[in-house]
């Protein structure tokens, strides 16, 4: 089972970039799915989500009408189109994958981390 994250790169402010979640060995529409993302010096930040069931979106004030979340579920991702980029969006941005199940022995959270990609937003 593997989350990865990928679509980052070094655009200009006011630029636009997506972000792509996918899932390996596992079914991203069964879980919510979170974008976090952490800058130099800061603390991880979460900016986005989607919940599993109803597709219901998040989002952080920062990135509130400049970022959009969505799933694509044939291809098993879920994107991050992040318009209008400032430099204070330059991080390392990673998705987060969760979901609580039923098991024998109760219900148990699984998750999984992707590993990061880096958004540099510099003129």
């Amino acid at each position: 089972v593997q989350l990865q994250a990928s679509g980052g790169g070094l655009v200009q402010p006011g630029g636009s970039l997506r972000l792509s979640c996918t899932g390996s060995a596992m079914t991203l529409d069964s879980y919510a799915i979170n974008w976090f993302r952490q800058a130099p010096g800061k603390e991880r930040e979460g900016i986005s989500c989607i919940s599993s069931t109803t597709d219901m979106t998040y989002y952080a004030n920062s990135v509130k009408g400049r970022f959009t979340i969505s799933r694509d579920n044939a291809k098993n991702t879920v994107h991050l189109q992040m318009n209008s980029l400032k430099p204070g969006d330059t991080a390392v941005y990673y998705c987060y994958a969760d979901r609580i199940i039923d098991t024998d022995s109760g219900w148990h959270r699984e998750d999984y981390w992707g590993q990061g990609t880096q958004v540099t937003v510099s003129s």
